[in-house]
């Protein structure tokens, strides 16, 4: 594991396009799938990265709470399945079934959907607003294995409440940091 910090954005990154399967139903999933959702939430994760184990119950409740708000939310994973195989779609359904998390998780095998996204860690966490403007790009808290700091979703939720109401989101974003993406 290599602690990778995500990549600074500028403010006029325009939600890519995608079309991947979500792992669970097996059905191609794309940004026109989210509709009219207020904010659209772009998780990259994987099944083994300590960092996100330690945000899944956290972040699992903060969809529960923003998806009846208006928010949408959609797991990707990118890794490299092939040699790291808890990533593999199968092993990313049972986590996805087992855990009862409330939005699609895709698999991004041929990994052009992260590079689109300049993805390098998991989680790295995207926010876009109702016109599919990225809003966010960051951590979801100061929370992270090891540091005693509670998960509290804080720097997540002050951004998603922002484009909620349609404010701008809150500076500074601090980058996520976690697991490097397993690029092939």
């Amino acid at each position: 594991m290599a602690l990778t910090p995500s990549k600074d954005l500028d403010a006029t990154f325009a939600l890519p396009d995608f079309a991947l399967p979500d792992v669970v139903t097996g059905q191609t999933t794309g940004p026109g799938d989210f509709g009219e959702a207020k904010a659209l939430v772009v998780i990259f994760l994987c099944r083994h990265c300590p960092y996100v184990v330690h945000v899944m119950p956290t972040l699992l409740a903060m969809a529960r709470e923003y998806l009846p708000a208006g928010a949408a939310f959609v797991g990707i994973s990118a890794n490299d399945a092939d040699h790291y195989p808890d990533d593999s779609p199968a092993r990313l359904k049972d986590m996805a079934v087992t855990q009862d998390i409330p939005f699609p998780i895709l698999h991004d095998e041929t990994q052009d959907t992260a590079r689109a996204f300049h993805a390098a860690c998991t989680p790295e966490f995207y926010v876009f607003d109702g016109a599919r403007r990225l809003a966010y790009h960051g951590r979801l808290d100061a929370s992270t294995p090891g540091n005693n700091v509670p998960s509290t979703g804080g720097d997540l939720r002050a951004a998603l409440d922002a484009v909620l109401t349609g404010q701008p989101a809150p500076e500074p974003q601090h980058p996520s940091m976690g697991c490097n993406i397993k690029w092939k």
